[in-house]
């Protein structure tokens, strides 16, 4: 399945240290881009959900948000007796540095982080907890940019069949082109020389046929829209990361309308070949999106 790089999901759940809100959303990237905005009471979670995260994940700047509501903390808290050891030898220091200041309050040790700590079954419980949410929200997430994706790849293959409609108009029109210069020449031929010659005739619209011959072109477009419906219907039933691919499809088929367009042999030639053109630029704009 093709899944959008532009998605968003939030939910919330209960946990020992209170309710737990995360939140993900992201818009289009070049790679994996992930930002976490943690409350520092739950930072240590950070390299869980990061890995989590980029296990679903391939492509897109995402934004990922952890908060928390405490609550009133289940079971005795207890003293983190390093860091308040830690804490009296920087207390200690700082009075040596600035003789005369005022020692530290108990309500002063008590609020330095990581003073005070909960019991250990909260954290095991606060983190399965944090562990279910995030695979929940992750879920949710991912669902959201699969329904972006699948309306993209409708509208590439929309995009893909009025191409196929414009390469069948074209095809016809070089003949055609052909035959019209070949009139035009020996008109000319005959107005400044008073006869038409045949032989100049024929190297004059051989150069002019050469020239404008976009057969090769043509194919090729051909050729890389077969390879745009293949990648995106191989994608829609095994899913996977085509994003890539896609622009570089999209940057081929740019290259080979330029080409038409600069050998355009006729008004009609030129306004399919702008066409051609406008449509890959939809194509292009879409596929920045697709992850």
């Amino acid at each position: 399945m093709i899944h959008s790089m532009t998605g968003y999901a939030v939910a919330s759940a209960d946990s020992p240290r209170g309710a737990l809100t995360l939140e993900l959303r992201s818009v289009n990237s070049r790679f994996l881009d992930l930002q976490f905005r943690v409350v520092e009471e739950l930072r240590a979670a950070e390299p869980m959900l990061r890995e989590l995260i980029s296990g679903r994940i391939a492509r897109g700047k995402v934004d990922c948000r952890l908060s928390q509501e405490n609550a009133a903390p289940q079971g005795r808290m207890r003293l983190n007796i390093r860091a308040i050891q830690e804490l009296r030898n920087l207390a200690a220091e700082a009075a040596e540095a600035f003789p005369g200041t005022a020692p530290l309050r108990t309500a002063d040790v008590l609020r330095w982080p990581g003073v005070l700590a909960e019991p250990a079954a909260d954290e095991e419980r606060t983190r399965a907890t944090l562990e279910r949410l995030c695979r929940r929200t992750l879920d949710e997430f991912c669902a959201a940019r699969a329904r972006e994706g699948a309306k993209l790849s409708a509208i590439l293959l929309s995009r893909v069949g009025d191409m196929r409609a414009r390469l069948a108009e074209v095809a016809p029109l070089v003949p055609e082109s052909v035959a019209v210069f070949r009139a035009r020449i020996s008109e000319r031929l005959r107005e400044a020389l008073g006869t038409g010659d045949d032989e100049r005739v024929r190297a004059e619209v051989a150069l002019f046929a050469a020239k404008s011959d976009i057969d090769e072109e043509l194919t090729r477009l051909a050729a890389h829209l077969d390879e745009v419906e293949r990648v995106i219907v191989k994608a829609a039933a095994t899913g996977g990361a085509v994003g890539k691919r896609l622009d570089f499809l999209a940057q081929e088929l740019n290259r080979e309308a330029n080409t038409v367009a600069s050998k355009a042999a006729g008004l009609k030639i030129a306004d399919c070949a702008l066409e051609l053109k406008l449509l890959i630029e939809q194509i292009r704009e879409q596929v920045q999106n697709i992850e």
